[in-house]
Order: C-alpha cells, then sequence, then structure tokens
C-alpha cells in the first residue's frame, strides 16, 4: 500500500551534488580551508574520497552524487550503506542542511537532529550543560522542555562529573557521548547518525544501539550511515546501497546488506593452477586448484553457514596408499585457528589413483568466528612434508544478526553456538 503524503518526512527528488576541484565551496569553512592549503602545497583535493572513481569525475568537476531520489515515511528506521566515497556523508550533509543540493530537491518535515561528526553542533567553549539549552533551543524547544529531559541526557550520556566544563576540554569520546544523548532525548521527528557511533566503547553502544530501538518504536524516523552490516540489517527494515554517488539498490535491509556483501569481497577464493605450467608441487603430485563454496545457499559466508574447501590436485607417479595432503586455516592475523588432513578425515588407507583428483573438506557452521582467513595446503608422503603452498585462497566469514543491543566484535578465533540451560540451586 502506498503511502500517503502525510506519511512521508523526507522526499528526495533527483539530488545531485557537485564540487568543483581545485575551488573553494566544500561543506564546511574548515573543508575549503584544508582544500586550499593542499592546492598551495601542490597536494591533492582534500575532500575527494581516496581512489578517485573516473565515473564521478568530469574534468575539473566531481559529482559526489548523482540524480539521487527516495522517500523516507514516518516511523522508518533506513540505513544508508556504500564503500568510502559512495556518497553517504554527503547525502547525510544534504539532509541536514549543512550543505546544499547542487541541483534537486529535499522537502523534510518536523524537526532533525543529527550526529556526523564528533562535537558537531557543540560549541567548545560552552559547558555540557549549556550546549545541551543550546542543542534545544536550535530545535525550537522551549526552556522548560529541555530541562524535563536535563536530568535523563546527562544520566544517559555518563558524564556528569564532566557537564559543567567546557566542551573544549572533552575527550572525543565524550563530545560522542553527549552527542548522542543530545541529539536522541531531545525528541526530533528524524534522528541522522552517521559512523561516528565507533568512536565510543561496547558498553556505550549497547546503550546507543537500544535507544535507536525505542526512538524507533516511538514512531520517529532515524537514517543510520555505518560499516557495520550486522547493525544495519539487524536495526533497519530497509536500506539504500550507494555506489558511485548514485543509488544501487533500495530494498529490505537484508537483501540490500546481502547483495552489497556478495560484491564487496576483497579475497580470492577460488584459485587454479596449470598442469605443465604454474601448478605448484613436485614429480610425485602438483596442486592443481583450490576453492570455497557454501553447502546450502549463495551469497557470502556467514558464521552460521558450513562450507566446503574443495582440492584439486594431479597424482604423478604414486601409486600406494601413503599420500596425504592437510590444510592449515589462519586467521587475518596470522593466527593458526585450526588444521585438518584428509587421513585423519576419512582418507586412511586409501590409495589415490594415478591422474587429476579431487577431494573436499567440510567446514561445521556455528564454529569459526566472523573475520578473514586464509589456506595453506600441505602434501606428505610417508609422514614427511612433500611441498607447502602458503598462497592458495582467502576468505572471511561475516557475522550474522544477534539478539540485543550490541553489535561490536567479539574475541576469539572460534564462536560455537553452545548449549546453555539454567538448573535450580
Amino acid at each position: 500500500m502506498t503511502a500517503s503524503a502525510r506519511d512521508i518526512v523526507i522526499q528526495a527528488e533527483r539530488v545531485s551534488k557537485r564540487y568543483q576541484l581545485g575551488h573553494t565551496g566544500g561543506a564546511t569553512l574548515s573543508e575549503d580551508l584544508g582544500a586550499l592549503l593542499a592546492r598551495l602545497r601542490g597536494r591533492p583535493d582534500p575532500r575527494l574520497p581516496v581512489g578517485l572513481v573516473s565515473d564521478q569525475r568530469v574534468g575539473s568537476e566531481f559529482w559526489a552524487l548523482r540524480d539521487v531520489s527516495f522517500t523516507v515515511e514516518r516511523g522508518e528506521m533506513l540505513g544508508v550503506i556504500g564503500r568510502n566515497g559512495a556518497g553517504k556523508s554527503t547525502l547525510l550533509k544534504l539532509l541536514s542542511r549543512i550543505t546544499l543540493p547542487t541541483t534537486g530537491e529535499i522537502r523534510m518535515r518536523g524537526r532533525m537532529s543529527s550526529l556526523l561528526e564528533v562535537g558537531t553542533g557543540f560549541n567548545p567553549e560552552l559547558s555540557g550543560r549549556e550546549n545541551i539549552f543550546l542543542n534545544g533551543a536550535i530545535l525550537g524547544m522551549r526552556r522548560a522542555e529541555i530541562q524535563r529531559k536535563l536530568d535523563e541526557i546527562i544520566a544517559f550520556s555518563g558524564i556528569q562529573h564532566h557537564i559543567d566544563t567546557p566542551v573544549k576540554r572533552y575527550s572525543s569520546g565524550m563530545k560522542v557521548r553527549l552527542g548522542f544523548s543530545v541529539a536522541a532525548h531531545l525528541e526530533p521527528e528524524v534522528l541522522v547518525i552517521d559512523e561516528v557511533l565507533a568512536v565510543g566503547d561496547a558498553e556505550f553502544q549497547r546503550k546507543c544501539m537500544g535507544k535507536m530501538k525505542d526512538v524507533s518504536r516511538s514512531g520517529r524516523t532515524i537514517l543510520f550511515v555505518s560499516h557495520n552490516m550486522t547493525a544495519v540489517s539487524t536495526l533497519c527494515s530497509r536500506a539504500i546501497w550507494l555506489q558511485q554517488g548514485r543509488i544501487e539498490q533500495d530494498g529490505p535491509a537484508d537483501q540490500v546488506v546481502r547483495s552489497y556483501l556478495s560484491t564487496y569481497s576483497r579475497y580470492e577464493d577460488r584459485r587454479t593452477w596449470t598442469l605443465g605450467q604454474d601448478a605448484p608441487g613436485n614429480d610425485q603430485v602438483r596442486l592443481t586448484s583450490v576453492h570455497l563454496e557454501r553447502v546450502a545457499g549463495e551469497g557470502p559466508v556467514t558464521m552460521s553457514d558450513p562450507f566446503r574447501i574443495h582440492i584439486g590436485f594431479h597424482n604423478q607417479t604414486i601409486t600406494d596408499d601413503d599420500l596425504n595432503l592437510s590444510i592449515h586455516v589462519y586467521t587475518g592475523e596470522d593466527v593458526l585457528a585450526f588444521t585438518s588432513s584428509w587421513r585423519d578425515g576419512g582418507g586412511a588407507g586409501v590409495p589415490v589413483p594415478v591422474g587429476a583428483q579431487a577431494v573436499r573438506c567440510t567446514v561445521p557452521g556455528d564454529l569459526l568466528n566472523a573475520g578473514e582467513y586464509r589456506i595453506v595446503v600441505n602434501f606428505f608422503r610417508k609422514a614427511k612434508l612433500l611441498f607447502q603452498v602458503e598462497e592458495t585462497i582467502a576468505f572471511e566469514v561475516h557475522d550474522v544478526a544477534r539478539e540485543g543491543a550490541w553489535f561490536g566484535s567479539r574475541k576469539g578465533v572460534f564462536r560455537p553456538r553452545l548449549t546453555w540451560q539454567a538448573d535450580p540451586c
């Protein structure tokens, strides 16, 4: 059912944002000054993303956004995802009226509160308490309204002992705590939050995620930009994926996140070598392929998914049953997670015919923690190492949706799903 005009709180129509390379006119005065200093020193414009995308650059112009159109309904929690330089922060600055679109139109209903950068909206010379009243006044609230919320804001921020200290003496974490507390408690109709929450510790992240759920349930709208795909898919009902300044996909959060992750992998999970040319090994056996596949379904491997490691090789001369191979699985920090060998897993006493062969190893779900991994392949004969191939494939295990309100990374190589029960004392 199509939402009525009264239910729509944000409407963006063919919004584009252009920056002129080598000229001032950025989103803020500090960005303009940074760009000017860089130009005088012969350095690239710091306002542009690393690895400038040619499709977004036309001559001396850089288009951070191109023809972006969408609507957001009242009470909706919308996630905005995309790689660095995709236009996420630019979009939020346009929605927050920090800068204006080059073309297109943005219409909004109700007051908005934004938390885009550490300390945004704070006067550094004023105390934390004074900045709470200042931010409330900017939102159009009366002093009595702010006073009713004051104790709750201060308690949530956890900086009670420093609330009367000038904000310029706050650490970045204290500014984020106070900024989120102010933004979430002063009851704006639209709350805009950038990746800035990553500055906070795990305890504060948990509180923030819980508060965002409460705000959404109360009928207010939230725009949430994050690189934490678990948080986006769990908290948001809908997501927009920005790519090269354009909307690549707009739909249910879990579907958009799945599509985004499937194209984002930096890891090569399939490798082949040509026999007689570059296949590693020796005159007895050579490795010809290694690849990874999910046992069921498509898309990136998550912690709950079992997956298989396929190994192809060519037995050159061995005719007895004493050929063995193993895998060593290392984390991205080069910590050995586990090893497994073919003979231990069912290949003992099985002769390997001469010629092309393939074996596979199944890794169960709910075993590995989220993170990056690489595989080393070893071949043995008569309990002696024939050769080892260090550079085979690498892959990433992604987190899954969690219950609760904390989405930080958990420690450890393994994260098994164990059975717990409570017994009466």
